[in-house]
């Protein structure tokens, strides 16, 4: 077998132990999740070799996403650090075994202070499992390791849950792209989202624009000059309207219809605009609520500027968080 063949393998490997995780999260989750969402402090998270990587991994996500975590290493608190722990905090515990001795010793003492307890690993019949309020499983069919001895799809697998409690979470806790900002002040995000409107935004010839008799074809041609699947409808410098390729398609099943409208026809008069004095990050948030990659630039109805997903964020550098 050749390398490339092999990394193919590998990866298809991890992928399988990803979809059989999937398909094994039950109602514990939800669970996980309640108890995450109660904690007035933050969340521990514990484990011990490659685990504790990984658990490092999803409590930075969590720290950025708005939910308070932190590493514990499980031989340290055994030695002291068990001090940081507050009784309203929620543990999350990594183990694929669920049977990690340095874990197990620590669980009993956690579990006294009246701490509420997640384990996420491969066995609910597990120690680890016993001691816990919630219990993720997270077994996979195989490691890619040849040897099978070297966690590989197990710790993508379990990095995979953590990202999936994240994400739920900051769905739940109505987190936004400017809450995320104002966890990243140095990133190359939370720079971009600092900036005005004014300073991303299309002007001029590269805004996709036609009057509001432009015939179908002219849409067209014009929303393909561009490629940013929209066209603005204006008279003179005002805002009319706009048509997405969404709109076209909806067209599609009456030829006759579509072949006989102009822009004022089938244009949506309401869209949603942004000020161009606004920040970029509030620009992002606009998009997210109202599932959109493109608002017209406007002073009251005069049209400035267009703002797209892609030039936002930087030309792909990027991706929509939520």
């Amino acid at each position: 077998m050749s390398s490339l063949d092999r990394a193919r393998e590998v990866l298809q490997i991890e992928a399988d132990g990803i979809l059989a995780v999937m398909n094994q999260l039950d109602g514990d989750f939800d669970k996980a999740i309640e108890l995450i969402l109660a904690c007035p402090t933050r969340v521990i998270i514990t484990g011990i070799g490659k685990s504790g990587i990984i658990c490092q991994k999803i409590a930075a996500t969590l720290n950025s996403t708005g939910t308070p975590a932190i590493f514990l290493h499980p031989v340290e608190a055994m030695h002291g650090d068990l001090g940081i722990v507050d009784p309203q905090d929620v543990v999350l515990a990594l183990s694929y075994s669920g049977e990690t001795a340095e874990l197990n010793l620590l669980m009993p003492a956690l579990k006294k202070r009246g701490v509420k307890t997640i384990a996420l690993t491969a066995k609910k019949s597990s120690t680890l499992a016993h001691f816990s309020d919630a219990v993720l499983t997270a077994a996979v069919p195989q490691e890619a390791c040849p040897l099978g001895l070297a966690p590989t799809a197990s710790t993508t697998a379990a990095l995979a849950v953590g990202d999936a409690l994240a994400v739920v979470l900051i769905e739940r806790k109505n987190f936004v792209a400017e809450d995320f900002r104002r966890n990243h002040p140095g990133g190359s995000l939370g720079e971009r989202l600092k900036v005005k409107v004014s300073e991303v935004m299309l002007t001029g010839n590269d805004i996709p624009a036609v009057t509001p008799e432009a015939s179908f074809s002219e849409i067209i041609t014009m929303m393909n000059s561009k490629s940013l699947g929209v066209v603005i409808v204006l008279d003179g410098n005002q805002l009319c309207g706009i048509i997405t390729d969404g709109d076209v398609r909806r067209l599609l099943p009456n030829i006759d219809r579509m072949t006989a409208s102009i822009a004022r026809d089938i244009m949506t008069t309401a869209p949603k605009t942004i000020k161009p004095m606004l920040l970029a990050a509030d620009a992002l948030s606009v998009m997210q609520r109202h599932e959109v990659t493109v608002l017209p630039v406007t002073d009251g109805s005069t049209m400035l500027g267009l703002l797209h997903l892609h030039d936002l964020l930087g030309k792909g550098e990027f991706r929509m968080m939520v």
